[in-house]
């Protein structure tokens, strides 16, 4: 049996949470097919961000989310923090399909304060033994308060 050489060990050791948010990421862009024609005909708040935001602002995000998982399992922390970190991925994955594919403002509206929740309990968790994972999270913590709002904006005047 062979063994994998220490220097590769902790890059593939990101692969997992490479993977884990892609799926989510690829859950929420089947989902999204028709989004760019389901937000345009919403009744927006002015601090709506124009449509083609939203991918590239995901990108990064998704790879941000990636890397402070890896960090953290790489710090040892508690594994109890990764179920929050799995749990925060699940409601990411559910918020378009809830959105953009069923119209479920409500229901999403439900899913993306869940999801604040479940973030700001992994950054609190993240920080006991990484803060570059913790504060990796920060800007999508920032970003999906944001979209909460805008979920909120967007019930009210739908």
């Amino acid at each position: 049996m062979t063994t994998i050489p220490g220097r590769l060990r902790a890059p593939l050791a990101f692969l997992p949470f490479l993977a884990a948010v892609a799926a989510a990421a690829l859950v929420g862009g089947l989902a999204a097919a028709d989004a760019r024609s389901v937000y345009s005909g919403l009744d927006l708040p002015p601090f709506a961000p124009p449509a083609w935001l939203f991918g590239p602002v995901w990108t990064v995000l998704y790879l941000g989310i990636a890397v402070s998982g890896w960090l953290y399992r790489k710090s040892g922390g508690e594994r109890r923090a990764l179920a929050w970190y799995a749990a925060q991925l699940v409601l990411n994955a559910a918020w378009t399909p809830l959105f953009f594919a069923a119209g479920a403002y409500g229901l999403a509206l439900l899913d993306i304060v869940l999801l604040d929740i479940a973030t700001v309990v992994t950054v609190l968790y993240f920080r006991r033994s990484s803060r570059v994972a913790a504060a990796l999270l920060l800007p999508y913590l920032a970003w999906t308060l944001y979209a909460t709002a805008l979920n909120v904006a967007i019930v009210v005047l739908n």
